[in-house]
């Protein structure tokens, strides 16, 4: 008998700031609507199907959250509001979030929706462009189609509230978004609960993956990624193992806590092992693990090639389970035993069967099933093959969400005298292949950690969660003003920072119109550790560092150098033409930058210079405007061993003549004198910010180039900098030049 063992990943990244408690992205709202319910109750349908979900727990936080009703959603508050009362700003975030789907799958199916897309094609897909194409009615329809879209094809069919909007197909209205909202609610409130029901009547295995999805070797020791790329460039070395027990450690508690058991299984994040991981997992009492065919062959240094039927070579050594057994496991405690993913048949569903008829599909599936199985027979042990894959994202490339081609196979597997359909736990039941001494360090893709480690944005954003982690690990050591609540809020930001999902989209290999959004969310969580244990004032520890963005953007920018000495009134207003004529520009072209969700708190930035100071202006964004008060300029100076940063606070804006506070603290140059008041560090706010920075105190006179940036910062966290890939430069001779 040929034992299939069939896993669906089930994931998304940690998408809440646990600061704003606001969720940046809808992914897992939408997924959960979408997959995540439908997936395990249509194996109602199949009583013989035994299978496994792999549930990560920080999954489960996110859409308990949403079933509770606690979740801050802007994107779901922007699909809820009355069409009539949305503002410009509003109007452009629908047009760049809400056409997010597949577009053949999710979008073309409801004809008034693929015509709201096409419509927002004419202008390039630039919310800006299409704005005015788009009347009041057509957002009210986009917000209606945009949630009916995500709905699971079970509720399609079987709610006849949700069945009336879809035939309605546009005129929607309040009470139609009312009846989405109210829908998506319930579904949501369903979705945990229909798991453990599937596990109580032993239809199903729940197994689990560290708390917030890292790599975890990777975690124990960035350094065992050089046994994998033995060369490869790697960051300052970040070793925490005991992170990597803790992320486990949650895992299993919350896993317990939901599900009433803990878990026999692990799906280490990506597939992702090494020993020193394996042990840890072995400790914790888990009785089983999953890799990928790559890792077992590096590890038993062998290959499994396909031949023309797609079996592959070595079948019988790749289709079982090993025992790895812990050098000094305690009290001789038993061995974790490893199963390993077939790459072949995995992928086939995951990009090839989308593309063929459903039933064709699975008939090819259940055929490569029995041929790989009946290669790998060997000394009258059954095999057991090995099928894991994500469990979300694939089927939006299927028509219908995939459910035809999910009733064929189950239907195959269920009846097929030659397959039987068992979780991980039962295939335990047969003895493993052989014993593993040392398992090859890697994930499933590849057989090494390159997609998270190595490139540059990778080792950057290390190097920003090894800073961050060695600030925690100072304060939780050092007695001091902070409490354990500060304590563990910044030692969750951590948890959550350590997640693969932000080196996914980080490097050269992945890239999704969402990039900016990972690369802020990501750097949000570090700045939150800072600011957690009381790092929010300058020079208090939160690295300005953070304000800069990891990915490489292609920003479009103009940028122009200073031409004459300028000596603009400091007073908030831009009260002649004349007064910063010949002044320095950098702006960003910001077309399109909804899209990308770009949040631009600065619409132009003015610089130069007389024999005495440095001149800044920024022209801010009704972004930043919304925020004046809550922002914080930091002006960092570079020239050489000179330079230093001051910090500029805008107070009580809604007053006529608002002030700006500036905190420059003690000169950066040690022979430095203090300035006289009159000559020191000034600023306005009005419409315009402006300040005044003398450039002695930075220790520079006329004759000296310098280069110098901007960030802001809201609230604690940073939010903009200019420019956008890090410096500008004033020249010398622009400095020393007369007007």
């Amino acid at each position: 008998m040929i034992r299939v063992c069939l896993l669906w990943h089930m994931h998304q990244p940690f998408y809440k700031d646990l600061v704003s408690r606001q969720y940046r992205m809808p992914w897992t709202r939408l997924h959960a609507l979408k997959d995540y319910f439908g997936m395990v109750e249509m194996t109602r349908e199949f009583p013989a199907l035994r299978l496994t979900f792999n549930l990560v727990p920080s999954l489960i936080a996110q859409i308990e959250d949403y079933a509770t009703g606690a979740a801050r959603d802007p994107l779901l508050e922007l699909a809820q509001k009355p069409a009539d009362q949305l503002n410009r700003e509003e109007r452009l975030m629908a047009l760049a979030n809400l056409f997010q789907a597949n577009p053949r799958h999710l979008i073309a199916r409801y004809p008034r929706y693929e015509r709201l897309f096409s419509l927002f094609r004419t202008a390039d897909s630039v919310p800006e462009r299409a704005l005015s194409l788009f009347t009041t009615r057509d957002f009210a329809d986009l917000q209606v189609l945009s949630q009916l879209a995500w709905f699971d094809e079970m509720y399609l069919a079987g709610d006849a509230e949700i069945r009336a909007l879809v035939e309605k197909g546009e005129g929607y209205g309040v009470a139609d978004q009312q009846v989405v909202a109210r829908k998506q609610r319930e579904l949501l409130g369903r979705v945990v609960g229909a798991y453990r029901e599937a596990q109580d009547r032993g239809q199903v295995e729940l197994s689990t993956t560290p708390y917030y999805h890292p790599i975890l070797p990777l975690i124990c020791d960035t350094d065992v990624a050089e046994e994998s790329r033995p060369g490869m460039p790697l960051p300052r070395r970040f070793r925490y193992p005991q992170d990597a027990r803790l992320q486990l450690e949650r895992a299993i508690a919350k896993h317990t806590e939901v599900f009433g058991r803990p878990p026999a299984g692990l799906w280490p994040s990506e597939g992702s092992v090494s020993d020193q991981m394996l042990a840890m997992a072995t400790d914790l009492g888990f009785r089983w693990a999953a890799s990928g065919e790559g890792v077992l062959a590096r590890s038993l240094a062998c290959g499994f090639p396909r031949d023309a039927r797609g079996v592959p070579a070595n079948a019988a050594a790749l289709y079982g389970s090993y025992e790895f057994a812990p050098a000094r496991a305690a009290g001789g405690q038993a061995g974790i035993r490893l199963f390993f993913r077939d790459h072949s048949l995995s992928d086939l569903i995951g990009f090839v069967y989308s593309n063929m008829d459903p039933e064709q599909a699975a008939r090819d599936l259940l055929e490569r099933l029995r041929r790989c199985g009946r290669a790998a027979y060997a000394g009258g042990r059954d095999p057991v093959v090995s099928v894991i894959l994500d469990g979300e994202n694939a089927w939006e490339c299927y028509s219908q969400n995939g459910r035809a081609f999910l009733a064929c196979l189950y239907a195959g597997l269920s009846s097929d005298p030659e397959l039987r359909p068992a979780t991980f736990s039962e295939a335990l039941e047969l003895e493993p292949r052989g014993r593993l001494a040392h398992v090859a360090p890697g994930s499933w893709i590849n057989a090494n950690f390159d997609i998270w480690i190595g490139a540059g944005e990778d080792n950057r954003a290390w190097n920003l969660l090894n800073d961050a982690r060695a600030f925690f690990a100072a304060a939780e050591a050092a007695p001091g003003p902070v409490s354990r609540q500060q304590l563990e809020l910044a030692r969750e930001e951590l948890l959550i920072a350590e997640g693969s999902d932000w080196n996914w989209w980080f490097g050269p290999e992945h890239h999704t119109i969402n990039d900016r959004h990972f690369d802020e969310l990501y750097r949000t969580h570090l700045a939150n550790v800072y600011r957690a244990l009381g790092a929010g004032a300058p020079d208090s520890g939160a690295p300005d560092s953070l304000a800069v963005p990891i990915a490489r953007h292609e920003w479009r920018a103009f940028s122009a150098p200073p031409r004459n000495y300028i000596s603009p009134r400091i007073d908030g207003l831009v009260s002649s033409y004349f007064e910063w004529m010949g002044a320095g520009v950098y702006s960003l072209d910001q077309r399109g930058s909804a899209m990308h969700g770009r949040r631009f708190h600065v619409q132009e930035l003015h610089y130069g210079t007389d024999p005495r100071n440095f001149y800044l202006r920024l022209d801010l964004s009704p972004e930043g405007l919304k925020a004046v008060e809550s922002l914080e300029v930091r002006v960092n100076v570079t020239a050489g061993e000179a330079g230093g940063r001051l910090i500029a606070r805008v107070v009580n804006s809604s007053s006529e003549a608002p002030g700006v506070h500036i905190d420059a603290g003690a000169p950066p140059a040690a022979s430095q004198a203090p300035l006289p008041p009159e000559l020191g560090p000034a600023g306005a706010f009005r419409r315009v910010l402006e300040l005044r920075l003398p450039l002695a105190w930075f220790g520079l006179d006329r004759q000296d180039a310098f280069r110098f940036q901007v960030q802001l910062w809201e609230s604690g966290l940073p939010v903009d900098l200019l420019p956008a890939d890090g410096w500008l430069d004033v020249a010398a001779e622009q400095t020393a030049s007369p007007w």
